[in-house]
């Protein structure tokens, strides 16, 4: 009998770090990542997002949010793709962490995006994330350039990036909120130049994941 992970290989993937999961998200997990994020994930009065998604009310976000995990799927093509990872420690989702490629082999590079639940936040889950999916892009997928980006107010996300070996790569000005323009810190960082964590990254489904995202 066919298995979910048949009709869908991507969900085969998962990667685990010292104290994380990380798998691609399934329908049974909306119910959990969407309470994570009602529960908080920055003050208020501060949009450290390019769009301000965490700024719809909480009906209209869980369906919004839900609709564009959904569309993530039906654009996944090789090279070109978006996967979105939950992130779960000790079994319970804390965040998500993406990682994005566009026209892969051409260009061999990602970027990536996350966001953590307030109560998860300040205890090193963003950097070990992160160090997760740059492992399995460098490693995994033949990626020679890893790119990200943050508010320059926001010295948690950039301190994470700093201390795995990005580079600043100039800035762009957005304005999620009308008359609330945000300078965003583009990064850049070279396959050579990552600063690799002491601990090695569990990788399950990786043949299955290259045959989807990469041209075999």
């Amino acid at each position: 009998m066919l298995t979910l992970d048949d009709v869908w290989p991507l969900f085969a993937l998962r990667l685990r770090s010292p104290r994380l999961e990380l798998r691609l998200m399934r329908d049974d997990d909306l119910p959990a990542v969407v309470e994570a994020v009602l529960a908080g994930i920055h003050p208020p009065e501060r949009m450290p997002f390019s769009s301000p998604w965490t700024d719809a009310e909480p009906e209209q976000l869980v369906r919004d949010f839900a609709k564009y995990h959904w569309h993530l799927r039906t654009t996944v093509q090789p090279g070109t793709w978006t996967l979105d990872f939950v992130v779960l420690y000790e079994g319970r989702v804390i965040g998500m962490q993406d990682l994005r490629a566009e026209n892969l082999a051409r260009t061999k590079t990602v970027s990536s995006g996350s966001w953590l639940t307030r109560s998860a936040q300040g205890q090193g889950f963003g950097k070990e994330m992160r160090a997760a999916i740059l492992l399995f892009a460098f490693d995994h997928l033949d990626v020679e350039i890893a790119e990200s980006s943050a508010a320059t107010w926001n010295e948690s996300s950039l301190g994470v990036s700093r201390r795995l070996g990005y580079t600043d790569a100039g800035v762009t000005v957005v304005e999620p909120r009308p008359g609330e323009p945000n300078t965003m810190q583009k990064l850049r960082l070279d396959r050579e130049n990552f600063a690799r964590p002491d601990w090695p990254l569990e990788v399950h489904g990786d043949a299955l994941a290259r045959a989807e995202l990469l041209r075999l």
